[in-house]
């Protein structure tokens, strides 16, 4: 029940926090657990895919011969963490071409604002967070309200539902899985490395954070018409190897340790993505029954 741990965590340090209202002036990194802020080894997943968030706050590199994509930048304390692991695996921070996030929350997106400036890379965003992003957080449904703020970054680009983001000869494709934020998603890529090709999912599971009724959350009238979109997208979706936002999502630290040697069947156990998804489809139908005053 990792999923429900970090959200009930979440929760409670949103609950600490004063309310912001406009636009984010002032940024102060919120309260966060120790496990997203620890320094994590870099490493190998697949192909040219690679781990270089922290223990617990996943961001991905991806390397092309025209540049290279950085997915989910962690909180602002994450920027000089993630170009050293960049560093560290041989590739030039400078070479960031692209980035990208599954969801505009301060834990996966607060250093952006700093990767772009530092690399000059273009960022593209899923239509539904755009707002979001250059609000600093203040115009979130949810923690818009507690102060869950970053340094405020615009788009460069507006991604839609199934989009393709090409650099050099490798595709990504943005899949809309909003709920957890109006614009969160996730991406399917293929990587290849001497033995095949995979199919990499990049998943945003999504957890639910508000404590209101689902017909009754201020700033996303069509929140449960959006999980419910959600949870249908992501059990149907077809890859060989999966990880998340989190590391915690995908049970990276069971499934390998640092110094592990390059080893992509760690990354395919589909019984435990359709387990983590099934466990948060059940906490949104039991919140719907208690939205809709079900017995």
């Amino acid at each position: 029940m990792k999923n429900l741990k970090c959200t009930y965590l979440l929760l409670c340090f949103m609950l600490t926090l004063p309310t912001l209202t406009g636009y984010a002036q002032e940024i102060t990194e919120p309260k966060s657990p120790d496990s997203w802020k620890q320094a994590y080894e870099p490493f190998r997943i697949a192909g040219n895919l690679y781990y270089v968030g922290t223990y617990d706050l996943a961001a991905y590199l991806v390397t092309t011969d025209q540049g290279n994509i950085l997915i989910n930048t962690g909180l602002a304390t994450s920027a000089a963490q993630i170009r050293k692991s960049i560093e560290k695996l041989g590739f030039k921070y400078a070479d960031i071409k692209i980035l990208l996030t599954t969801q505009a929350h301060y834990d996966h997106v607060a250093a952006m604002a700093a990767i772009k400036k530092q690399t000059g890379a273009k960022l593209y965003v899923d239509e539904g967070d755009a707002d979001v992003l250059l609000s600093g957080g203040s115009t979130d449904y949810e923690m818009g309200r507690y102060g869950m703020t970053f340094a405020p970054v615009r788009a460069d680009k507006i991604l839609h539902h199934k989009d393709t983001v090409s650099l050099g000869k490798t595709k990504l494709v943005m899949l809309h899985h909003p709920g957890h934020t109006k614009g969160s998603c996730s991406f399917l890529l293929d990587v290849k490395d001497s033995a095949k090709t995979y199919r990499v999912l990049i998943a945003n599971l999504p957890s639910i954070i508000t404590d209101k009724n689902l017909d009754d959350v201020p700033g996303y009238p069509g929140i449960a018409k959006d999980y419910t979109f959600t949870f249908e997208g992501l059990k149907t979706v077809e890859f060989d190897l999966w990880v998340a936002s989190h590391a915690s999502q995908f049970d990276l630290h069971e499934k390998r340790k640092p110094g592990d040697a390059y080893d992509t069947s760690v990354f395919a156990d589909r019984k435990l993505y359709e387990d983590k998804v099934q466990e948060l489809e059940v906490v949104f139908h039991k919140k719907m029954k208690e939205t809709y005053r079900f017995k």
